[in-house]
Formats: structure tokens, C-alpha cells, sequence
């Protein structure tokens, strides 16, 4: 009984499978890409920690609940959640130039975090894309 550890390793593996739901993987990258933020955010300086940096964490988190809700909505009902998620993102995308340009972060961590939200934003694009093109289909 003593060898079993429930305490939270930082460098230890993942419970089992059984315990992970199944993500789509637009909601891996992203959670994979918020996970990287988060170290960042918690090295901000603290002038802009707790002012820009928790904006940009609350809308990465918005990111995650709008696409999360779309996924479980019927394909008429998706669309809002999409575009919520698609205007969050933006916004997350614009205030971490700001956070850049004013040097809390620095050029290799914005790096490391803009090219992967461009793909997401490309995804979001293609799944709102999709989602008009067949609404469009079946109305016309």
C-alpha cells in the first residue's frame, strides 16, 4: 500500500486511459497549447500576470468550454459555439502580440505558442467552413 502514489507528480505519466476521455483533436492540440501557456503565464512578470495574462488564460479557457459545448450540440446547433470559439482565439491571438511587443514574453515562447494556435484557428476555419457549406446543401 505504501509503494501506490496518489500525489501529482509534475514529470509523471498520465493516469490511465481509462481515466482520459477520448479529445477531438482540435481539442488536443488546443488543450496541448493551453498546457504550454500555462508555464509561460505563471513566469509572466507580475505587472502583467494578473491584468493581460489572466485575460489570455480566461479566453483560452472560453476557447476550450465553446469548442468542448460544439462537440456535443447537434450539427444545426454547432455553429454559434464555432464562431464563439473562432472570435476568443482571435482575441487570445492579439492581446499575446501585445503581451510580445511589450516584452513579458519572450520572442521564442510567443513563437512557440503563435504557430500552433494559427493551425488552430486554420481548424476552427474548416470546421465552421464544413458546417456552412453543408447547411447550405440541405437548405438550397
Amino acid at each position: 500500500m505504501a509503494e501506490l502514489n496518489f500525489g501529482h507528480e509534475p514529470n509523471s505519466s498520465p493516469p490511465p486511459t481509462i481515466f482520459q476521455p477520448r479529445l477531438l483533436p482540435l481539442l488536443q492540440k488546443l488543450k496541448t497549447v493551453y498546457l504550454l501557456w500555462f508555464g509561460y503565464y505563471q513566469t509572466l512578470p507580475k505587472t502583467t500576470r494578473y491584468s493581460l495574462g489572466q485575460r489570455i488564460d480566461t479566453l483560452f479557457i472560453e476557447t476550450i468550454e465553446a469548442i468542448s459545448t460544439a462537440s456535443f450540440m447537434t450539427r444545426q446547433e454547432k455553429m454559434p459555439y464555432i464562431r464563439l470559439a473562432i472570435r476568443k482565439l482571435d482575441t487570445a491571438k492579439i492581446l499575446l502580440i501585445v503581451l510580445w511587443e511589450t516584452k513579458a514574453l519572450p520572442t521564442k515562447q510567443y513563437a512557440a505558442l503563435s504557430a500552433p494556435l494559427d493551425e488552430i484557428g486554420k481548424m476552427l476555419g474548416g470546421w465552421q467552413g464544413q458546417l456552412a457549406k453543408n447547411s447550405s446543401a440541405r437548405g438550397g
